[in-house]
């Protein structure tokens, strides 16, 4: 068995911010060569003024549907035996974790970098920080199973927690967002808000849990994992990196005209990654949660759901705006910062363990 040292992420995972920066490339030339088409891609909506672009849609449902099919239900009951690392993720996601982004925005976005800097325009900070808090509302469901891979963590238990976090999604993810939004200072209406739930998070889980039950039950778990998840992965990859390329052709003007904003953007979404797992992992330890157990839920909250984030923010303020931008960067930092929070989680392993004999 290897150990964690030795474990590897496959290709494209391994490579994931050089695929994004080549969409960032992709896209702003195609936005810049091809303006009317980019436009007119733009401008596909379902009704007029929904901001729901049907191309992004589309590939966004690409995305999180198969994210879904991986959520084993019924495996919750197994983590309510040991609860404790269970609640120190939820308390870092949930109440943690967002209200730390709309403090970190609100201090570097609107007041170091537009009011006191002068560096953005107040209206456009406003909708930065709008962008940051919507990709902070929800913790990471897809790449934390390759998070507890590299640090050899509990996989039932991290399994577990991501269902119960996407349960919780339903319920708490809007009323987070337009209560933070509000407070700094932009207005969103709440029936878009409800319909984005519905649409990206309540649709694509219910859909992913029906599937999952039924076709286990008429081919079996083994065909299900072996054969048919397989099959989604480049539909999945190549949704996300369509996606990118759409979204980087939309702000091309934006980008080529102000791209220090992605550097900007990038210092909060840094601290908030490093606060929030240092805290989990911090808690974990000092109420004696399992090292396999403390590492996956330090890095749920450290993570974001940044598919679901992206489809929100488009939703809410349109493709080219810059709460949309603000999204995206979180996927250009969320891999290389991911990785470094796993070396430190496996490197302090032995300082973990010494000592702690209230470990369960």
């Amino acid at each position: 068995m290897n150990s964690p040292s030795t474990k590897r992420l496959d290709f494209f995972e391994r490579y994931l911010s050089l695929w994004v920066l080549a969409c960032m490339v992709v896209g702003v030339a195609a936005g810049k060569l091809a303006p009317d088409l980019t436009r007119r891609i733009s401008e596909m909506e379902f009704g007029r003024g929904s901001h729901v672009n049907i191309a992004i849609a589309v590939l966004i449902w690409l995305m999180i549907y198969p994210m879904m099919l991986k959520i084993d239900f019924g495996g919750i009951g197994g983590v309510f035996a040991r609860p404790k690392g269970l609640f120190i993720t939820l308390f870092v996601n949930w109440v943690v974790k967002p209200f730390s982004m709309a403090l970190l925005g609100w201090f570097f976005i609107q007041t170091l970098f537009s009011r006191w800097l002068g560096w953005i325009d107040p209206e456009t900070a406003k909708n930065y920080v709008a962008g940051l808090i919507i990709l902070a509302a929800a913790p990471c469901t897809a790449m934390v199973f390759v998070w507890s891979y590299l640090t050899d963590g509990d996989g039932p238990y991290t399994l577990a927690q991501v269902a119960i976090n996407d349960l919780i999604m339903v319920f708490a993810f809007a009323p987070i967002v337009m209560f933070l939004v509000g407070v700094s200072g932009v207005t969103i209406p709440g029936q878009v808000l409800f319909v984005s739930v519905v649409v990206f998070i309540v649709i694509p889980l219910a859909s992913g849990w029906i599937s999952r039950a039924l076709l286990i039950k008429s081919r079996g778990l083994d065909w299900f994992e072996i054969s048919f998840l397989p099959k989604f992965r480049p539909v999945t990859i190549f949704a996300l990196l369509a996606t990118l390329v759409l979204i980087f052709a939309f702000q091309a003007e934006n980008l080529l005209t102000n791209w220090t904003a992605v550097l900007l953007l990038a210092i909060p979404i840094l601290i908030q990654v490093y606060f929030n797992s240092g805290l989990a992992y911090g808690l974990m330890r000092l109420f004696g949660v399992r090292h396999n157990v403390a590492t996956p839920g330090a890095l749920i909250g450290a993570s974001n759901f940044f598919e679901l984030a992206v489809a929100v923010a488009i939703t809410l303020f349109g493709a080219t705006s810059p709460a949309a931008l603000a999204t995206v960067v979180g996927v250009l930092v969320e891999v290389p910062v991911m990785l470094s929070v796993c070396r430190i989680c496996t490197s302090s392993r032995e300082w973990y363990d010494r000592g702690n004999t209230k470990i369960a």
